[in-house]
């Protein structure tokens, strides 16, 4: 596919801002032309030459608007808004007085603008070039802010100084950047506007006074890190600052300086300006660049004797002090250029051989523009060859046909990296953290140490390899700290006294139970629920799982004594089954005896469920077994008790109460109460059981591994009930202690229900006021001590005449022993 135009020839423009020039004098009408002296911003030439090289590849691509030669032209602008202007004019007509809407003379075409990244220029250019429709692709010159907050925050500093260009760009920028620091509690510990030199050369005493002021705000600051924005040019009085302190003082101003893309603090004027001292270990948000192919090459060939190159004739005189061919006259004093200098030669405070950010957004510029283009004529190629197959000259492009296609260029520079524009024809913004290292011989090198891409996927939109890192000498002890008051250890939070900036704070230990585990924390914390603060409140400690023990003391005691008293009972059982054909055992009611004695037997066997770590079999079988076996033992006493109250009213002549006495009513109370409390332990089961849980809030330092009683009432009615059997049964034998026994059953009783009774009425209170395994423990004190009151109480006393006392064991003393109480 070929191109072929007829019409005039097409070029594209490219503005620059190389020549500074300081004014004696200023007019708001019009610009003098009395000047006082003129220096060079390499910086700005270097785009000039990104520019040209940029040019010459697009022209001997053949895959790129193949058979056409695109024309260029560089214009210099002065730094202000009266050249930007001026200048705008110039390549719009016809350069001979700029009368609008003329190009009378001009053959060539202008297409697109390329640069304009000052922000004078930037902020005039458009407003130009927008009435014509022509595209202006430039940097995006927005600050990196969110770059600059993530690295103050990367390295905790958090209270810094700020140095801004007197124009509206310094403006803005604090503005901005203020309200966003102050989210992250970073504060100013001073603001300062830096003057511009150009305005003050007619009142230098003045300028004495602004630099002298910003000579003492920057010797007096106690903040390590000095955050600069602004442009070269605005940012000479600072660099005179820094020259003063350095060379004539002999005091450097060693801090971390973080400068933005706009201020080049190594490429203006002359190399022995620089202040390595000073600026060493300097941090630098620089235009994201790589790598270009044949660029150093091309570099190695520019010599004002043989290249074409827009201004290199006044850039060879500023860079190497000689008068080049094209200058005439040559100025006195000065050599003539040999041809032998090289830019590879210059230090590199004044050149770098690199392709900086800024050019790197040249040059991707210019191949935007003949992308766009190429793809203007790809469109109406394909339309023509639709309508006929003939060879197709192509009518007048004009700008205005570009801007669609710009917004949606996207192409791979020679790099290998994709380029494309937003909409408003800007590169999205992306900037490599440039870390400055400054030798003695005031030659420098600098080093990409992070990079800020807003494209690039969360977690990865800022980056940095701090162990690159090469700090100002001062601080080759550690990191550099820049706080306004010590930072609060872990185990403390920050508390911002009334009138004090957010960054002044004091502080303040955490409140029981909450912790800190970061300096400068701005609130103390809980821990989770299985975790408790340790004394320092700086971290959280597992909290210890408990329960009662088998293995602990006091599982081992209560163990001890169950099995103890389980082993009494077995005995007892025992001696009363083989004496169960004496007298004192008939006298009682055998089948009541030994269901007594066994379920005296299982309450102290089921203080064993209580034990050990709660598991859902347990904690459904702990209290429902023990208020049944309960029942059954307070059943079995309270037939006791009946049996005794009606076997003595049987006794008197004519009682029709002798036809209750048997075993058969006995084993009726026993059964029919104890049905009752299976009865309601199977409706609690059925309804709400008991379940084990994690009690994680009743200690500090403890998670308390528990029953949960499911339905509480349910808990209460089975306790109760029980509680009602024994009421029964005391009030029953202590109105029955004074009947005539030989062995006063009844008396017996009374004392047995009396201490079962007590018991449990003391357990009450306990019960409620433990919690945890103590709580658990009280319980199990509880069965054991009610339990072995009834085994004491009734029992024991025969099981002494049984052993100890064998003559007491007939008939004859249970006969007369009863006379004798008659």
């Amino acid at each position: 596919m070929e191109f072929h135009d007829s019409a005039d020839d097409i070029f594209i423009g490219e503005f620059v801002s190389f020549l500074s020039i300081k004014l004696n004098e200023r007019s708001f009408i019009q610009r003098s032309d009395n000047t006082s002296q003129a220096y060079a911003i390499s910086k700005s030439y270097h785009q000039v030459l990104a520019f040209v090289f940029a040019m010459k590849e697009i022209n001997k691509n053949a895959h790129l608007l193949p058979n056409k030669t695109l024309e260029y032209d560089v214009l210099d602008i002065f730094l202000d808004t009266m050249g930007n202007c001026l200048g705008t004019m110039d390549f719009l007509f016809t350069g001979q007085g700029n009368p609008l809407n003329y190009h009378c003379g001009r053959r060539k075409k202008l297409l697109a603008i390329i640069g304009g990244l000052t922000s004078s220029n930037a902020n005039q250019m458009p407003h130009i070039l927008s009435v014509y429709k022509i595209p202006q692709i430039v940097p995006n010159e927005v600050p990196p802010y969110d770059g600059i907050i993530r690295l103050l925050k990367h390295f905790g500093w958090t209270w810094i100084g700020a140095i801004v260009s007197d124009d509206d760009g310094g403006e803005i920028f604090l503005r901005t950047l203020r309200p966003r620091l102050l989210q992250d509690s970073i504060c100013f510990a001073f603001q300062e506007i830096i003057p511009t030199l150009e305005q003050h050369w007619s009142q230098p005493h003045i300028l004495d006074e602004e630099l002298q002021r910003m000579h003492s705000v920057l010797s007096q600051t106690e903040s390590n890190v000095i955050l600069v924005h602004g442009e070269s040019r605005s940012m000479e009085g600072l660099r005179m600052v820094l020259f003063f302190r350095e060379v004539a003082q002999k005091c450097p101003l060693e801090k971390v300086w973080i400068i933005t893309a706009q201020w080049d603090f190594a490429s203006v004027t002359r190399p022995s300006t620089f202040t390595p001292q000073s600026l060493n270990g300097t941090f630098s948000f620089a235009h994201h660049t790589t790598d270009m192919k044949h660029y150093e090459q091309f570099l190695e060939t520019v010599n004002p004797y043989q290249s074409e190159l827009p201004y290199i004739h006044f850039f060879w005189l500023f860079s190497f002090l000689c008068n080049s061919p094209r200058v005439r006259p040559s100025l006195p004093g000065i050599r003539n250029c040999t041809g032998e200098e090289k830019l590879s030669n210059l230090p590199a405070s004044m050149f770098v051989m690199q392709m900086p950010g800024q050019s790197y957004s040249i040059y991707n510029a210019a191949y935007a523009v003949a992308h766009a283009l190429h793809a203007v004529y790809s469109s109406r190629f394909k339309q023509k060859a639709l309508k006929d197959t003939g060879t197709w000259y192509s009518q007048h492009v004009h700008p205005w046909q570009l801007h669609f296609f710009l917004r949606n260029i996207c192409f791979n520079n020679s790099a290998g990296e994709e380029i494309f524009l937003d909409e408003d024809g800007k590169f999205p913004p992306g900037y490599d953290i440039m870390n400055t290292i400054t030798f003695r011989n005031k030659s420098y090198r600098q080093v990409c140490v992070g990079r800020v891409d807003p494209q690039a996927p969360e977690g990865s939109k800022f980056t940095i390899r701090g162990s690159d890192i090469v700090w100002n000498h001062k601080f080759d002890q550690g990191l550099p700290r820049s706080t306004c008051v010590e930072s609060c250890h872990p185990g403390q939070s920050r508390i911002v006294p009334q009138g004090k900036q957010i960054c002044c704070y004091a502080c303040g230990p955490c409140s029981e139970g909450r912790i800190s585990n970061q300096r400068d924390a701005e609130d103390c914390h809980t821990c989770p629920e299985d975790q408790y603060p340790n004394m320092k409140q700086d971290r959280c400690i597992p909290k210890l799982v408990t329960f009662l023990s088998y293995e602990e003391p006091l599982g081992i005691s209560l163990t001890s004594i169950a099995l103890f008293f389980s082993l009494i009972t077995v005995l007892v059982m025992w001696t009363f089954v083989k004496h169960q054909d004496t007298p004192i055992v008939k006298a009682n009611n055998w089948s009541v005896t030994c269901a007594l004695l066994t379920s005296l037997l299982f309450c102290f066997l089921c203080s064993f469920l209580f034990m050990g770590q709660p598991e859902r079999v347990s904690c459904l079988l702990r209290h429902t077994v023990f208020g049944i076996i309960f029942s059954v033992a307070v059943s079995c006493v309270l037939a006791k008790t009946i049996t005794v109250v009606l076997a003595f009213m049987a006794t008197k002549p004519g009682n029709s109460m002798r036809k209750w006495v048997g075993k058969r009513l006995a084993v009726s109370v026993v059964i029919l109460y104890s049905l009752i409390q299976a009865g309601l332990c199977a409706v609690w089961l059925a309804t709400s059981p008991p379940f084990p849980e994690l009690d994680m809030h009743s200690y500090i330092d403890q998670v308390i591994v528990q029953c949960n009683e499911g339905s509480v009432l349910m808990f209460h009615i089975v306790l109760g009930y029980m509680g009602l059997l024994a009421m029964i049964s005391f009030t029953v034998a202590f109105l029955a202690r004074r009947l005539p026994d030989s062995f006063n059953e009844a008396k017996l009783i009374t004392f047995s229900m009396l201490i079962f009774c007590s018991v449990w009425v003391s357990f009450v209170p306990a019960y409620l006021s433990t919690k945890g395994k103590y709580m658990v423990a009280m319980e199990i004190f509880s069965i054991l001590a009610s339990s072995a009151g009834l085994l004491s109480c009734i029992f024991l006393p025969k099981f002494y005449i049984l052993i100890l006392r064998p003559e007491l064991n007939t008939r004859e003393q249970l006969v007369r022993k009863k006379a004798v109480s008659t």
